[in-house]
């Protein structure tokens, strides 16, 4: 296997390119960084942004007609979770809000009782 060449510093690079007779092309102010395999990055990636993973809101949107009954899921629908912890749910109807404004115990008690969304502290209600 070869070995690796030895790293120079950009004025070392520089100088060597100006006794060739070579430009130096690189922007000053441009990082090198050593390469890296692009398996592992896309792994960080799908772990990240959780695709091909059920996500919490994934989970809780399946969920959705079980939690808060089947009339109101028609009228609301869970979006995201904000900070971790705050669940926000668009209600297209007042009378729907309301519902769920006093009955928000209940459904988030049964929000936690879904795998991965033990975290949930309190739910947001907004209207669109």
């Amino acid at each position: 296997m070869p070995e690796e060449p030895h790293p120079f510093s950009k004025a070392a690079e520089q100088l060597i390119g100006d006794f060739r007779g070579i430009p130096f092309t690189e922007p000053p102010k441009m990082k090198r960084r050593a390469t890296t395999p692009i398996a592992p990055l896309i792994e960080t990636l799908l772990v990240k942004y959780q695709i091909g993973r059920n996500s919490t809101e994934q989970t809780i949107r399946d969920h959705w007609p079980e939690i808060v009954g089947a009339a109101n899921a028609s009228y609301s629908h869970p979006v995201r979770i904000d900070r971790g912890r705050s669940l926000m749910i668009l209600v297209s109807h007042s009378v729907v809000r309301n519902e769920l404004f006093l009955h928000r115990e209940l459904i988030l008690e049964r929000i936690r009782k879904l795998p991965a969304c033990d975290e949930l502290r309190e739910l947001n209600l907004r209207a669109g």
